[in-house]
């Protein structure tokens, strides 16, 4: 999975548009090869993040899970502390 691309299911409060649009985005990105399409692909590009964004939304709409929802703010916490903990271990952080 891309790096960039977070989790979208199971969070309360729940994904937004905009998330959903952001992940479609670098998905497409990735696959493409390209941050920013030629005049010529910008069309493709462009329907191709919408159709995607489409998709995730159906299927954030129907995954069921009985875990309870993960707080947002907690798991950006962890992923900090992961973070703060490789650059600490590889000598990066000050």
């Amino acid at each position: 999975m891309c790096r960039n691309i977070r989790p979208l299911h199971n969070f309360e409060p729940q994904a937004t548009s905009q998330e959903v649009h952001d992940a479609a985005l670098q998905y497409v990105r990735k696959v493409s090869g390209m941050t920013k399409p030629s005049q010529a692909n910008t069309d493709a590009f462009d329907r191709a993040v919408a159709e995607i964004a489409h998709a995730t939304e159906h299927l954030l709409g129907e995954l069921v899970t009985s875990a309870p929802p993960k707080d947002r703010e907690v798991e950006r916490e962890k992923a900090r502390a992961r973070r703060e903990a490789v650059l600490d271990h590889e000598g990066l952080l000050r």
